[in-house]
């Protein structure tokens, strides 16, 4: 069931989960973040909505919504 910008998530798994449903995870950000990943501070650029840290492999997303702002991008775990 798609909430449109009112689904509220607490995790980054909710956030990826929700992503990977309605087929967005792959999507382009329209501007790209510089994401330090919260497990190993690499510094990476987040292009799509998911995105995996090139070093140890931390799953990020964020909802088409929200991907206006870095603030919103949460960490799902490693390997996801």
């Amino acid at each position: 069931m798609h909430d449109g910008c009112s689904g509220t998530f607490e995790t980054g798994k909710q956030i990826v989960d929700k992503i990977r449903m309605m087929g967005f995870n792959m999507n382009l950000l329209q501007t790209p973040f510089e994401i330090i990943c919260s497990n190993c501070d690499t510094v990476f650029q987040m292009e799509k909505l998911e995105a995996l840290c090139p070093c140890c492999s931390m799953v990020y997303g964020v909802t088409p919504c929200h991907s206006h702002s870095v603030q919103f991008v949460k960490a799902a775990g490693v390997k996801y």
